[in-house]
């Protein structure tokens, strides 16, 4: 039998604080809460060479294994175990092993472009955009993909010239109108999170 859970959809650009407004959110409901990240759906192209992996697109919707996420949320819901893929993103593919996810009373599920696919969007019951100025956003992506991700300060530079600013422009920023709610700096907006938190014990 299902759990019939909530499931809170975090969208917003690549840096916005959506990881951070998400683990606070986390901190409230504790054992109560299941994380889902559509960064760990992306395909693993393992046909392909590091070095051609390297030049993929990864803010295209088509880089994501959209479908296996909504599949996993099905699941989810219906009360079952699921084995999530775990993503390298310093080999820019799948690792062998899965990570075991269970259900809980309330879904959090992030990513850029979550809100882009309607299937996906529709499995939502509060969808919350994080909306940040793109020059903090910058910052953020930079100085985690050079420090956590193994990449060098030229190909951040490049890849956002080249893929993430048109891709959030395109895909991520015209999602934004299906949110119910906007927040501004997203993890850092007290006021913000507050009002989500009360909104989340009133349902659960």
């Amino acid at each position: 039998m299902g759990l019939n859970p909530i499931i809170i959809g975090i969208a917003g650009g690549t840096g916005s604080g959506k990881s951070t407004l998400a683990n606070n959110i986390r901190k409230e409901f504790d054992n109560n809460i299941t994380m889902l990240s559509h960064d760990y759906y992306y395909k693993s192209h393992s046909e392909l060479s590091f070095d051609e992996r390297k030049k993929l697109n990864f803010d295209h919707p088509n880089a994501f294994d959209t479908f296996l996420l909504i599949e996993h949320l099905n699941k989810l819901k219906n009360g079952e175990v699921i084995q999530r893929p775990n993503y390298s993103f310093v080999k820019h593919i799948r690792e062998k092993q899965t990570v075991e996810v269970v259900p809980k009373k309330v879904i959090i599920v992030d990513g850029i472009l979550i809100f882009e696919n309607k299937e996906l969007r529709n499995m939502m019951d509060i969808k919350i955009f994080v909306d940040t100025d793109a020059d903090i956003r910058f910052i953020r992506r930079l100085t985690r993909d050079v420090r956590d991700r193994g990449r060098t300060l030229e190909s951040v530079i490049e890849q956002y010239k080249t893929t993430v600013k048109p891709m959030h422009e395109e895909f991520v920023e015209p999602s934004k109108k299906h949110a119910d709610i906007i927040v501004p700096e997203g993890g850092y907006n007290h006021v913000a999170l507050n009002m989500i938190i009360e909104k989340i014990r009133s349902i659960i």
